[in-house]
């Protein structure tokens, strides 16, 4: 089991930033695929952005393309997502997850489904306001 823990939320206004960091467990000899989710209230959960175990491929979310970015520090063992031009239907619980099970050549949908990572953060709030 990855344990993983999220931090960097926050509450900011419409067209503002965030970085969010998830710190992991695992080997550094041994990186997974991870990948960003986030859940508003009374919704399901859903992709964002996901990438590879060393960074060769990522996925985004149509909602977030050109938006947001992901990308990975294998060394610090820790996960990112930059957040610009944010808007308020951005604003939910993110959080990050480990161990995709999914085959290597996976569909974008695929690698953004929640059903398909073993391991998850305990989340962190983005709150964007209008």
């Amino acid at each position: 089991q990855v344990q993983l823990v999220e931090s960097g939320g926050g509450s900011v206004q419409a067209g503002g930033s965030l970085r969010l960091s998830c710190v992991a467990s695992y080997s550094t000899d041994d990186p997974y695929s991870m990948g960003w989710f986030r859940q508003a209230p009374g919704k399901e959960r859903e992709g964002v952005a996901a990438i590879t175990a060393y960074s060769g491929a990522t996925w985004y979310a149509d909602s977030v393309q050109g938006r947001f970015t992901i990308s990975r520090d294998n060394a610090k063992k820790t996960l990112y997502l930059q957040m610009n031009d944010l808007k308020p239907e951005d604003t939910a619980m993110y959080y990050c997850a480990a161990r995709f099970t999914g085959p290597n050549k996976s569909t974008r949908d695929t690698r953004l489904a929640p059903p398909k990572y073993l391991d998850w953060g305990q989340g962190t709030q983005v709150s964007v306001s209008s």
